[in-house]
């Protein structure tokens, strides 16, 4: 899945103290993790497919759009 953030997200995400994540699975984002998470489990779906903004945009799961 593709997620798709603004440049402000990002930044706030980069250089703010949220630690947010982003769940592969259903979408749904995520605080309190850390940048490089990788397999947490969501509090929505349940699935174990939550990860860091950062790590999630360097595997490729983020698209940044204006």
């Amino acid at each position: 899945m593709i997620i798709e953030r603004t440049v402000e997200q990002m930044e706030d995400a980069m250089f703010g103290i949220d630690n947010p994540g982003v769940c592969l699975a259903c979408g749904a984002e995520a605080s309190g993790c850390e940048p490089d998470a990788r397999n947490y489990k969501c509090e929505v779906c349940g699935k174990y497919e939550v990860f860091g903004l950062e790590e999630a945009m360097m595997m490729g799961n983020i698209e940044i759009v204006d």
